[in-house]
């Protein structure tokens, strides 16, 4: 039932989730996600957990991909160039933005990808220059969903390299 509403976020946002939209998607009785999720705010928050949990994977897997890289902003670039397609992923993250700023008990997830990130770029660059290029990382995110064209990896790479003080290749 979380996949489903994972699934379901993307396509109706939090505000147009329903027990009856995920018992549909997951085929199973209406009765089972209220008896397993007794208010509609529990299984949003379930949903978001899954996707937080999901995103602190990929942020593992970009770190690890810094470490190995011996180019931190173009390799920053082509990842955030990449993450830039998955609008679902995109969509949701924004979904759990803006349902954490209602739901002060969501803040620790929507700060996951945000501090996590800085965390991992804190080893290539000061802790402000880190927080800076998080955050641009963020705006491009908001940029990519209401412009029909994602920013592109150079100007991605232009503007990280400048946020963390290195040069771009």
């Amino acid at each position: 039932m979380i996949e489903a509403a994972c699934e379901l976020i993307p396509e109706v946002g939090v505000n147009g989730l329903t027990h009856r939209l995920v018992a549909a998607r997951a085929g199973v009785p209406l009765g089972a996600t209220t008896y397993y999720f007794a208010s509609l705010d529990d299984l949003v928050a379930a949903a978001l957990a899954r996707a937080a949990e999901v995103t602190e994977e990929g942020l593992c897997a970009w770190s690890e991909e810094l470490e190995r890289s011996a180019d931190v902003p173009a390799t920053l670039a082509a990842l955030t160039a990449d993450y830039l397609r998955e609008r679902d992923r995109m969509v949701t993250w924004n979904e759990l933005y803006a349902a954490a700023a209602h739901r002060p008990e969501l803040r620790p997830l929507a700060r996951l990808w945000l501090d996590g990130l800085t965390r991992s770029l804190s080893g290539y660059a000061g802790a402000r220059a880190a927080r800076a290029a998080a955050v641009f990382v963020d705006g491009a995110l908001l940029y990519s969903l209401i412009n029909d064209e994602p920013l592109d990896a150079e100007s991605l790479e232009r503007s990280l390299a400048a946020l963390l003080g290195m040069d771009a290749a």
